[in-house]
Parts: C-alpha cells; sequence; structure tokens
C-alpha cells in the first residue's frame, strides 16, 4: 500500500514559510516525478505582517538561489539587493592602550603556510598596522572603499570571493511568493481559527476562517513567535536562552543612504551602551536597528541612545520596538509538525543566522521526509541534527560576549561576568588561552569553523589585553621568512584586486541591467582608475616592500609596512 505523504501543509508566509515552500519543491521536482510528490500548501495569515528586519544572509543564500532556479538579476532588482562580504565590528572591544577596535569577521579564510595557520604565524609576528583580516583577504578594504564583490559583467553567482547578500526581507517574501506559487505552490489566504488533534496527539485539521476545515498529513509551523502549533497546540516547551543571551528586544528603522553612491558591502555591528546596533545597507536603502537588553534600558532610553547614534538620519523618526524571544523549542519536530524559522527558535541577529539556519532546517526536513506513519526514527535524527545547530550558533554568540573587554557600562560588564556559556565553549575558551582554536574543537559547523573563531579571536585582539596571557611563548617555533614572504606575496596580490574591483554602486547597476551601455571586462571594472586607452596601466605601488634577504638578514622588519 502507498503510504507516501499526499500534502504539506505550511501554516505562515514571511521568509520562513516562502523558503521552505521555495526549497521543498526545489528538491522534489529534482528526485520525483509530479504524481509522486506531495502537494504543497502555505496558509497565510491576511492581518499578520512580515517582521521584515531579517535582512542580512550569509554565503549559503546564493547557492540556495541558484539551485532554485532563480535568476541573480531578478533577485536584485526584485528586493534592491546588494552585496555582503562579512561583518565590520565596531567598538565591541578595547585595544591593549584602551581605545576602541574595529574587525571584520569577512567570509574568506586564512592560508596554510608550510601546513601551519596563516592566524598563528599572525599571532607570533603580526603584521604591522594590518590585521588579521587585512593581512589574508581583501574583503575588509574592498568594504571600507564601498566597492563590490566581482567584476562587471560576470556571470551570474560567479563567486570569485565569498559573498553573501542585502535584502528587503518583505519584497524578498513577495518574490517568493510569485516564484512558488508559479511554480504549483497552492496559496490560501486565511486566518487559522482552531488546530484539531487526533487521538495520537498529531494534527488533524485546521478550522481555517473562510474555506473551513483544513485536512492535515504533514504541517510546518512558520507562524513567528507566536509558534500557533509546536507552542499553543502541541505544547511543546521552550528553552529560554536569556541566561546565556542578554539581548530580549531590538528597535528598528528604515534610513536612507547619506551618501546614494557609496554603498558599503559589508553588514556593520557598531556597540552602544545596552546592545549593539545593526546596519544593512540595500541598494535603494539602508536598515538599521538597536538590539539591546531590557534589563538596563528602557524602551525610552533605548529609543534616546539609538537615534542619538543615528544622527541627522534618524531626525523625526519613530523606531518601532520588537520584543524576541530568544531561545528555541526543546524538539523542532514533533508529532507531525515541524517548527522552521521564528516558531523553533530565535537566536539573536548578531552573525545573521535566521535564513541560514531557515535554509538548512528545510533540506534536513527533506532529508527525513516521512511517510504518513511519521516515523519516530526519522524525527529523532532531526531533532538531534537541529539541536547542533542551535549548539553551533548559541556558542559563537556567546564567545562574543564573553571575550568583551569594555567596562564603560553596567551592560558590558554584566554581558562578560554573569551570562552562563555552554559546557562546550567555556571548555575551548579554557584551550584556547593557550593555543588557537583548531577544526577538531568544534564538533559541529555549518557555518562557524575553527578558523572563524581564529578571526573573532584576533580580532578582538584578546590575546593582547589579558586572555592568553604569554601564548606567544608558547607557541611551537616558527619560521619567520616564511611569514614575511607570504605577507609580501599577500599585499601585492590584495593590492592588486582591491585596486581592480569595481564600484559598488555601479557593480549593483550593472547587474540590475540600469547602466546605459553593459559593463564587461577588466578595462569596465576599473573605470575610474583605469589609465586612457592606448597607456599603459599605472602600475600597482607597494611601499617600504622589503625583500626577502633585507627580511633574512634582520636589515627589516614586517613592520615597516
Amino acid at each position: 500500500m502507498n503510504n507516501r505523504l499526499n500534502k504539506i501543509t505550511i501554516v505562515g508566509g514571511g521568509t520562513a514559510g516562502w523558503m521552505t515552500a521555495l526549497i521543498l519543491d526545489m528538491v522534489f521536482s529534482r528526485t520525483s516525478t509530479p504524481k509522486d510528490r506531495p502537494q504543497i500548501c502555505l496558509i497565510e495569515s491576511p492581518n499578520i505582517s512580515t517582521v521584515g528586519v531579517g535582512e542580512a544572509t550569509v554565503p549559503r543564500m546564493p547557492v540556495t538561489l541558484r539551485q532554485a532556479g532563480i535568476s541573480e538579476r531578478s533577485f536584485f532588482r526584485e528586493t534592491n539587493a546588494s552585496f555582503k562580504l562579512g561583518v565590520k565590528f565596531c567598538n565591541w572591544n578595547n585595544d591593549a592602550k584602551g581605545n576602541r577596535i574595529d574587525y571584520m569577521n569577512p567570509f574568506a579564510h586564512g592560508q596554510m603556510l608550510e601546513g601551519l595557520e596563516a592566524a598563528e604565524y599572525f599571532l607570533r609576528f603580526g603584521n604591522g598596522d594590518r590585521d588579521f583580516t587585512q593581512s589574508i583577504s581583501p574583503h575588509d578594504d574592498l568594504a571600507r572603499l564601498c566597492k563590490g564583490a566581482r567584476q562587471l559583467g560576470q556571470p551570474e553567482f560567479e563567486q570569485r570571493f565569498g559573498y553573501a547578500y542585502h535584502l528587503d526581507a518583505v519584497k524578498f517574501a513577495g518574490m517568493l511568493t510569485r516564484v512558488c506559487t508559479k511554480r504549483g505552490v497552492e496559496h490560501i489566504r486565511d486566518e487559522v481559527q482552531t488546530v484539531e488533534l487526533d487521538e495520537q496527539g498529531n494534527v488533524s485539521h485546521l478550522m481555517l476562517e473562510a474555506k473551513g476545515r483544513h485536512d492535515i498529513e504533514m504541517v510546518v509551523d512558520c507562524t513567528g513567535f507566536r509558534g500557533l502549533i509546536i507552542n499553543k497546540a502541541l505544547g511543546e516547551p521552550f528553552l529560554d536562552y536569556s541566561d546565556y543571551l542578554p539581548n530580549d528586544r531590538a528597535l528598528a528603522l528604515q534610513i536612507e543612504h547619506p551618501d546614494p553612491d557609496k554603498i558599503e558591502s559589508a553588514t556593520r555591528s557598531t556597540a552602544l551602551g545596552a546592545g549593539w546596533t545593526w546596519r544593512v545597507p540595500l541598494f535603494n536603502r539602508v536598515g538599521t536597528g538597536y538590539v539591546y537588553s531590557s534589563a538596563h534600558r528602557t524602551d525610552d532610553q533605548a529609543a534616546d541612545e539609538y537615534l542619538e547614534w543615528l544622527g541627522d538620519s534618524g531626525k523625526g523618526l519613530t523606531p518601532r520596538v520588537i520584543p524576541m524571544r530568544v531561545g528555541r523549542v526543546r524538539n523542532a519536530w514533533v508529532k507531525n509538525c515541524v517548527a522552521i524559522g521564528l516558531s523553533g527558535g530565535f537566536i539573536e541577529p548578531l552573525e545573521s543566522t535566521a535564513i541560514h539556519m531557515i535554509d538548512h532546517a528545510i533540506r534536513w526536513f527533506a532529508e527525513h521526509l516521512p511517510t504518513r506513519d511519521i516515523e519516530p526514527s526519522l524525527r529523532d535524527r532531526y531533532n538531534r541534527q537541529m539541536d547542533k545547530l542551535y549548539n553551533e550558533v548559541l556558542e559563537f554568540i556567546c564567545l562574543h560576549y564573553r571575550l568583551g573587554n569594555r567596562t564603560d557600562d553596567q551592560y558590558w560588564i554584566d554581558a562578560r561576568t554573569e551570562m552562563k556559556i555552554p559546557d562546550r565553549l567555556a571548555e575551548n575558551l579554557d584551550l584556547w588561552q593557550y593555543r588557537l582554536p583548531m577544526d577538531h574543537d568544534i564538533e559541529f559547523a555549518t557555518l562557524f569553523d575553527s578558523r572563524v573563531y581564529q578571526t573573532v579571536l584576533l580580532g578582538k585582539q584578546v590575546y593582547d589585553t589579558g586572555y592568553g596571557s604569554g601564548i606567544r611563548d608558547r607557541l611551537r617555533p616558527l619560521k619567520k621568512p616564511i611569514w614575511f614572504q607570504g605577507m609580501k606575496n599577500a599585499k601585492m596580490d590584495l593590492a592588486k584586486i582591491v585596486k581592480s574591483m569595481p564600484d559598488h554602486k555601479t557593480l549593483l547597476r550593472d547587474i540590475r541591467g540600469e547602466l546605459d551601455q553593459p559593463a564587461f571586462g577588466m578595462a569596465a571594472a576599473m573605470k575610474p582608475t583605469v589609465a586612457m586607452p592606448g597607456t599603459a596601466p599605472a602600475p600597482v605601488v607597494i611601499e617600504n616592500m622589503p625583500n626577502f634577504a633585507e627580511i633574512q638578514s634582520g636589515k627589516k622588519d614586517l613592520q615597516l609596512f
């Protein structure tokens, strides 16, 4: 007897609901014929709007769009998207002199040198006034100079450098709605009045306000913080993370670009007195907000602080307050219901992980797709995977607070000293006082591997400000000329890359098809700086670069450049 699922019902729209529909349709269309695949139905309330603040993504997003057959050009036009090369952290830590630190967590990794991590060489020898990220990748310089992530005229999704996107979340959900309904996803705009369970505790049907009874075989709860099915109907407990993470509220605004022709190709996270602000530059505007702790600021106090930080950009504007339910349900899959998106859990948006976690949750569900018997072994393994994913993100976010060293507000002291951290992170932090993170330290990594941890530790300059005192003396012996030669080559390569890359706004206009004449190739990419036709290109100037013999003899040192 055929016991396959005939229908999967998604309750809730927004990014979570429509990405669920998109990826399920994508997977089913690749692996089955139309008569064998489950029908996908999405029920969306006409009275509940999308939160609309999850506007930064991670590098998996271009992969998902490409696999789903969505044109990158259409995506950029319809969502006013821009490129994201990483996250720039501002004012989270002080250096050894007490000055605030800025550093970037880029979508790039350091290379191995003679079998050892570049981070280990950097920790031992440094690189003058260049920090670790600037030493290993062009991402920080490209973002600072408002340059793009690839050359003009390149094919869609071309990715020489790691990048993600900034996007308008409401427009993105609208685009996905059109794509999915065109591909056959049934879209019902109606209000769910009640959720009915059968004798085994499974969801049997939904009563809709207009259409009445809607029978359920398998349901995906994408109802946001309400958790309409997973929490309210099925009673699955919510695991509160407030003991680990201090922030439980956010303010949000959309503002104009201070200079519409200068679009930074990175997300910014700037620490304030009781939390941090995000800055997400889209093609047509900037999304911004303040994530903060209600234990340290009232909403009015936070709004005053936030608007003061915005300056002229925030004059006359009133930010909306968004309460955040920080934590997760104990099990994302209960009976015949899977919770995806905010209904399943939310860990503050510091590293733009929300859409990343939605993506993984849907793909893993498709890999564990049950029959109508809802096999427990599939459900248990899925829940174990989701548990690992939440722990991965929780540990990495907690790291940012535990290794802070600001003392100018009680918030930062409490975040560092009063908040709990997961046991595995505590064990690693004890270990990393004596050596840098290594692959086998991280038990599960969909996004945050050991090199990302290295980047944060070196970016925060924790080894110069009391953490891991004396670590440089304990590092294994390293050959200084290997590092010097590597940095000499890297500096030349990075300078050429940065010089050749196009202005970000110009690149976006090229992708959107808005340039008067389509631009192709290197000459177009270098339009602001290229020499006139018929003349030799200007050489890339590398200042104060010692040669290898000078390095070996000790006459010159890396600190000169």
